[in-house]
């Protein structure tokens, strides 16, 4: 890759949806691209309401590859800023590598601007813990096998077997044999499950459901939602009614900054 010069092309996080999400650095690039691709399908127009009067703003979800690629590197040869505008972080589940590829091959510079993931996200708006002392302490970001398969040795029931805190992307039309994998792999019937959807949008859509529910779509009212959306994240969460708690403020717990003492002392 080129590195002579500062990059003109940026592959930015858009994070979840929610405009105030953004990571400064992004807010920054969006505000001075003179070229703004982005995916209008997952990213709000809400993310762009500060760009420059005179930003070219062209909405890739009805393009190819190669049609992006034209627009950037077009745009880059010419000198100008370009922001290719990414849902969630370029570095999950994205289509950065094959882009960056082109990118390389003809000595283009570019950067990745990290966002916020869905998972992190929802985890907020559902104010929930994906890790509990003592009890889980493990974070797997995964997916069910669709158009774009799964390696076998990466079917959630095989994961499950870590009983580790999953976020499962992309499986919002499989909710029930997702539940039913997890069960099958070691989970508990009972074990939490937040499903979230559009996290940060106007039209947010967070739901508490136990993996037994889901697995037999047997759901309350208020529960159920026979139109999960693709992109809906699933997070599934062991032990949450576990009363340990972190050791990090016991007062008997010495560190770098604080030595321990005995709490009778």
């Amino acid at each position: 890759m080129n590195t002579e010069h500062p990059p003109f092309v940026y592959f930015v996080g858009a994070g979840p949806g929610d405009p105030d999400l953004l990571t400064l650095k992004a807010h920054r690039l969006i505000g001075q691209a003179d070229l703004i691709i982005y995916a209008g399908s997952l990213v709000p127009r809400a993310m762009l309401t500060h760009v420059r009067p005179d930003a070219r703003i062209e909405d890739s979800a009805g393009m190819t590859l190669e049609q992006t690629h034209a627009l950037i590197r077009a745009a880059a040869l010419a000198g100008r800023i370009v922001v290719r505008l990414h849902t969630g972080d370029p570095g999950l589940y994205g289509a950065v590598r094959e882009q960056a590829r082109l990118l390389e091959s003809e000595g283009i510079a570019y950067s990745i601007v990290p966002g916020v993931t869905a998972a992190m996200a929802a985890a907020a708006a559902a104010r929930v813990s994906l890790t509990i002392p003592e009890v889980c302490q493990t974070v797997i970001l995964t997916r069910m096998g669709g158009r774009t398969p799964m390696p076998k040795r990466e079917r959630l029931q095989h994961l499950a077997a870590h009983r580790a805190a999953l976020a499962v992307y992309l499986s919002g039309t499989a909710p029930a044999e997702m539940a039913r994998e997890l069960m099958a792999g070691g989970y508990p019937p009972q074990t939490l499950v937040v499903a979230a959807h559009c996290v940060g949008w106007p039209k947010q859509n967070i739901k508490y459901l136990t993996l037994d529910k889901l697995a037999l779509d047997k759901l309350t009212a208020s529960e159920a939602d026979k139109t999960w959306e693709r992109q809906t994240v699933f997070l599934a969460l062991p032990g949450q009614n576990a009363e340990t708690v972190s050791r990090l403020y016991a007062a008997d717990f010495a560190h770098g900054f604080r030595s321990g003492k005995q709490e009778n002392e």
